[in-house]
């Protein structure tokens, strides 16, 4: 691992640069350019999300992570990665793909990987979790064979993740979140404190390798606790309703027109909150930040047209 002034120097990768769920990866480069960091983002596509990531002088790169010869371009000359994509079909190739051009490159002094939650209660023959899930915990294994220099971060599900997004869009309509989770517990956690983490770690990694942080909101807790944080937040009173699982996979879910393959992830999710398998509290916010992801009041307050009529 080179820890030398003129490794510090080089750029670090950022992959999923362009990323519409959340935008960590860009939010990231932002994050890393401000800091005076030199930054080459990769993205599937030259648009305008790549001339957004430009104008704040990161290095745009345009390639495939599935592509040997894409990845190992963008690789050269870097000193750290950040791996993130979308859910996607694609993403255990795509993975795959980095860690082994990664490996052959030999020069880095972090690999930094986007994984979640989830894969912490996975082993190999559980069943119960989504195809994409599982796939981050075939890279996980894989990433631990790899002699890289890893820190894995395990965010829980975001508020941005389409359960949330379609479960909050009836706030407007009529003051109340549709969700199938009856009494279990859940945490969420805000992209932007995610992203925040990631930064953190991307900016200094010497402290991080080898080490794993499961990342959470601030507390977990019912979609009636949630709803009642949402009410103090908005000056109004918002409820829950509680909607048969298969009826809102049916009529709320199926509506977004998903991918196949993201359908049977969100919809995995959706049984796992059900089941009260995302009832959990971590404290890799603390460990990295020095304090706790904010709160669902708080991205109440920081995304108000959801919200306000």
């Amino acid at each position: 691992m080179d820890h030398t002034p003129e490794a510090r120097m080089r750029p670090a990768l950022v992959t999923g640069a362009a990323g519409r769920v959340g935008a960590v990866g860009r939010t990231v480069v932002e994050g890393l350019r401000r800091r005076g960091l030199k930054v080459r983002a990769l993205v599937r596509r030259d648009d305008d999300r790549a001339e957004a990531l430009r104008a704040t002088g990161a290095e745009v790169v345009v390639g495939d992570l599935t592509s040997s010869r894409d990845v190992a371009d963008a690789l050269d000359g870097c000193g750290r990665v950040y791996f993130g994509m979308a859910v996607s079909e694609q993403y255990l190739p795509a993975a795959v793909t980095t860690a082994v051009a990664a490996r052959a490159y030999g020069g880095l002094e972090a690999f930094v990987n986007m994984s979640q939650l989830t894969v912490s209660e996975m082993d190999l023959t559980s069943t119960s979790e989504s195809h994409q899930q599982r796939q981050q915990w075939l890279v996980e294994q894989l990433l631990g064979w790899s002699g890289l220099p890893v820190v894995q971060v395990r965010p829980t599900v975001f508020l941005e993740n389409p359960l949330f997004q379609v479960g909050f869009s009836s706030i407007l309509r009529d003051d109340t979140i549709r969700l199938p989770f009856g009494q279990a517990k859940t945490s969420p956690i805000a992209a932007h404190d995610v992203a925040a983490a990631v930064e953190e770690i991307m900016a200094d990694p010497a402290r991080h390798v080898g080490r794993v942080y499961e990342l959470t909101g601030p507390r977990s807790e019912s979609i009636a606790a949630m709803a009642a944080e949402i009410s103090a937040a908005l000056g109004r009173t918002v409820g829950y309703t509680n909607v048969p699982l298969e009826q809102w996979l049916d009529h709320d879910l199926r509506a977004l027109g998903l991918p196949d393959h993201v359908f049977q992830h969100t919809s995995t999710m959706a049984r796992l909150h059900a089941a009260n398998r995302y009832d959990r509290q971590a404290d890799g916010m603390e460990r990295i930040m020095g304090r706790p992801a904010a709160g669902v009041a708080d991205y109440v307050r920081r995304n108000p047209e959801m919200f306000t009529r």
